[in-house]
């Protein structure tokens, strides 16, 4: 698995959520009621998006390729003790896959940024 400074020219898709991405790529191009993403047409259209992944002790940050054929991990970032401490609590506690907050994305934007 990639550093995510490896992937700072990737297109990303912000408003992607993980139940988006299953009702447009596993559901084969369903849209969801909102129409934010245009219906998959074939395999290759993709999305690049993030999700934070809380079933371990510390939440992650995981960068994610989607098809309707796969979904491929590409980085991964534990979240800072502070920002994963507010996630959590955000959450409600619960362990699950959930689009980043506000506050997660802009810290992964500065993730994301080249390091002088």
């Amino acid at each position: 698995m990639g550093t995510l400074q490896n992937y700072r020219n990737l297109e990303i898709d912000w408003s992607m959520t993980p139940w988006d991405a299953v009702t447009l790529y596993l559901e084969w191009g369903n849209n969801s009621w909102r129409a934010d993403h245009q219906p998959v047409r074939s395999k290759s259209d993709f999305s690049n998006y993030f999700v934070v992944y809380t079933w371990d002790k510390n939440p992650r940050a995981i960068l994610v390729r989607r098809n309707s054929e796969e979904a491929r991990e590409l980085a991964e970032l534990e979240l800072p003790e502070e920002l994963g401490r507010n996630f959590l609590e955000s959450v409600g506690n619960l362990k699950g896959v959930y689009p980043p907050s506000t506050e997660v994305r802009t810290w992964l934007e500065t993730q994301l940024r080249p390091q002088n």
